[in-house]
């Protein structure tokens, strides 16, 4: 995907738009308890374990139910999960401009969203599927746990010219990362759930899993301490036993 350049030159002179208008967040939740867990989750182990695209340029964002604008003239489409690469935070993010993303600041639009499907009326493989195409999204996947749209759980698209067409994996090049179905436990819910992984199928470890997986190193560890402790205990028990046999036979024992 060919990414806009902006010349530093002439960044003053684009003309800031007006907008006023536009509805960056209206407090409204509307996600069940399933979809708020599968967004967290990505977003976790992403936290957590991924340090960015290949490259030299590793800066990215990633972001979970916030607006994404690509015109004034429309109001918000709000991905469940969308990653941008190449990319930073403004510094001041209480500005209006800054409170959501709006493609003309940040110069490109997101590489990847991800839609979760919770009923039948959002669209996800229809209105949704065109403007994220429109927008230039490269990648669009949407994750159907119930079955509702078809009978395809995972859908995972990639932009081609002006529209999208199907993937026969989930791997994205540019991200160096993939999504694999995955049945486990994340937040005391044991489910199927999707999951971040890279190119052998290793997981992205959310912040949980890396704190019991050095739990379980330490544990290792001091077990093996443990352990040889016992041996070099039984092996001075077993020279001191020498030790006095010597003794009792009139051997002074050199140690």
């Amino acid at each position: 995907m060919i990414e806009p350049v902006l010349n530093p030159e002439y960044i003053d002179e684009i003309p800031i738009p007006d907008i006023s208008h536009l509805i960056t967040e209206d407090d409204t939740p509307v996600d069940n308890i399933y979809s708020g867990l599968q967004q967290y989750l990505l977003y976790d182990s992403m936290e957590a374990s991924w340090e960015g695209p290949p490259g030299e340029d590793r800066n990215f964002i990633h972001l979970v139910n916030v607006g994404v604008f690509d015109t004034v003239t429309q109001q918000a489409i709000v991905p469940d999960v969308m990653v941008s690469l190449h990319v930073t935070f403004p510094e001041e993010l209480w500005e209006k401009r800054h409170r959501s993303y709006f493609i003309w600041e940040y110069g490109k639009p997101p590489d990847l969203v991800i839609e979760i499907v919770s009923n039948r009326k959002g669209g996800e493989l229809a209105e949704k599927r065109r403007r994220y195409a429109r927008m230039g999204v490269a990648y669009y996947v949407v994750y159907d746990p119930q079955r509702l749209l078809s009978q395809q759980l995972l859908h995972v698209l990639e932009r081609q010219r002006t529209s999208y067409v199907p993937l026969d994996e989930a791997w994205f090049p540019e991200l160096g990362l993939g999504l694999q179905l995955w049945t486990g436990e994340y937040r005391g819910v044991t489910n199927e759930w999707l999951r971040w992984c890279d190119k052998d199928g290793n997981l992205l470890m959310t912040a949980s899993e890396l704190r019991a997986k050095e739990q379980e190193r330490a544990d290792r560890e001091e077990k093996r301490a443990e352990q040889e402790q016992k041996r070099a205990d039984e092996e001075r028990q077993r020279v001191e036993r020498l030790a006095a046999q010597l003794r009792a036979l009139g051997i002074e024992p050199e140690l």
